[in-house]
């Protein structure tokens, strides 16, 4: 039996989605555990590009079982449109693949409003998708939320509705200066909502802890990255999830215990997306080249991404925290044609020379990355199916990385496709 865990090791978008999907293979039950419609998990199935917003990469896979945990906050709008696009492609013919938490959380219209409406004001953008994942946290934490159990009970549904609303349309008509929503609207639609979500409904924690008895391997599918973590990331530049290693246990129910393995997801080089300090990002002419070979533009937003080196700073962060026993390179392809590529093994700071990531923003605003060269590899390794086929400087790259991140690199993807892969070790093996 393994139980393993896949993490973003930077600021997201990592690759997640294709070493999931690699992964699946091995697992019987794919879980998804924190975060919501924000994130955006591509995989190239043959010739075919599938995104996935909200349901596990497993379910594109006849026989998997994949869950939506507690963790995670639902757009069911969203979700029912992901579910028959998936359908409509020839995936997802069993309904009992799927199980959804009764206690997650809803993300609400009004959820919606006061995120857009936020990031409107300048002086509070902080560079979120305005899919109203954070307003849906913040009502979770205060004990205002509605979850996913209330709303297959209309009159607790109207009951929680009656009580929430009249506050969220004062502060959407009186501070936003925003158009307030109808109660009867949104009780008809998300009633609707419900029905058809109602049978996918169940509880993730007996499932999942049931299936670890029997035996089963289980894969955790996290969604952004770890230095977007709630607690542990770029404050305030953050999600509003734990999408650290103890997400994975408030988020589904499954005690720490059980894990057996957690992979960190890195790029070759470093992005971001959104506002908030990124100390090794390009401004010149090698950020776009590094964005237009990557296609870094988000799979939610569409937004360009934020272009620069590896950061071993920010990956020794990830592994600490995390406690990782691999990590996924993603994109070395995306490197093929550069002369000479940077890391950066370490931070300056008014003089000082940090080798640890700073916990406040502010401080890692100011620092500057100190880098260290390397020879480029000016070759195409797609077709690579070993560590051995890999040119020199290639190998002298990785493991460079390896050795600065201080921990063993399981898997490198040197392409878009399932079989541009070499899988270094196995979590499941």
């Amino acid at each position: 039996m393994a139980n393993v865990v896949i993490i973003g090791a930077q600021w997201g978008d990592e690759g997640k989605g294709k070493v999931v999907d690699i992964y699946t293979e091995y697992a019987k039950q794919i879980v998804r555990y924190q975060g919501g419609n924000n994130a955006g998990h591509t995989l190239v199935v043959g010739d075919e590009k599938v995104v996935l917003h909200l349901i596990p990469s497993g379910i594109l896979h006849a026989g998997k079982r994949c869950v939506i945990g507690n963790g995670v906050v639902l757009d069911q709008k969203v979700f029912l449109a992901e579910i028959e696009g998936i359908k409509q492609r020839g995936y997802f013919k069993d309904d009992s693949q799927l199980l959804v938490d009764s206690n997650l959380h809803v993300i609400m219209p009004w959820h919606k409003a006061i995120d857009l409406a936020r990031e409107k004001d300048a002086s509070r953008k902080i560079g979120t998708t305005g899919r109203g994942i954070g307003p849906a946290y913040e009502d979770k934490i205060g004990r205002r939320g509605i979850r996913m159990s209330d709303l297959v009970k209309p009159q607790l549904f109207r009951r929680k509705l009656q009580e929430v609303l009249p506050e969220k349309n004062f502060l959407l008509e009186k501070f936003f200066g925003e158009a307030p929503l109808d109660e009867e609207q949104i009780f008809t639609e998300y009633s609707g909502y419900a029905k058809q979500i109602e049978k996918y409904i169940g509880c993730c924690s007996s499932s999942l802890n049931a299936a670890i008895l029997a035996g089963d391997n289980l894969l955790f599918e996290g969604a952004q990255g770890t230095l977007l973590d709630i607690d542990h990331g770029t404050y305030p530049y953050v999600t509003s999830s734990s999408t650290c290693i103890g997400g994975v246990s408030t988020g589904t129910g499954v005690a720490p215990c059980h894990i057996t393995g957690v992979i960190g997801i890195t790029k070759a080089y470093c992005t971001r997306v959104g506002e908030g300090p990124f100390p090794t990002e390009l401004h010149d002419e090698m950020g776009e080249n590094l964005r237009k070979a990557g296609q870094e533009f988000g799979a939610t937003t569409g937004r360009p991404r934020r272009c620069g080196w590896f950061d071993a700073v920010a990956i020794r962060e990830a592994v600490r925290l995390n406690g990782l026993t691999g990590l996924a390179v993603t994109k070395l392809d995306v490197l093929n044609e550069l002369d000479s590529i940077k890391v950066c093994t370490a931070y300056s700071y008014k003089g000082q020379l940090l080798e640890e990531f700073p916990r406040d923003a502010d401080i890692l605003h100011d620092c500057k990355p100190v880098y260290e060269e390397f020879d480029g590899w000016q070759s195409n390794i797609c077709s690579a199916t070993s560590m051995a086929d890999l040119p020199a400087a290639a190998k002298a790259y990785l493991a460079k990385l390896e050795e600065l991140a201080g921990c063993p690199i399981a898997l490198v993807s040197i392409g878009p496709r399932r079989d541009q892969t070499i899988q270094v070790s196995n979590p499941f093996v």
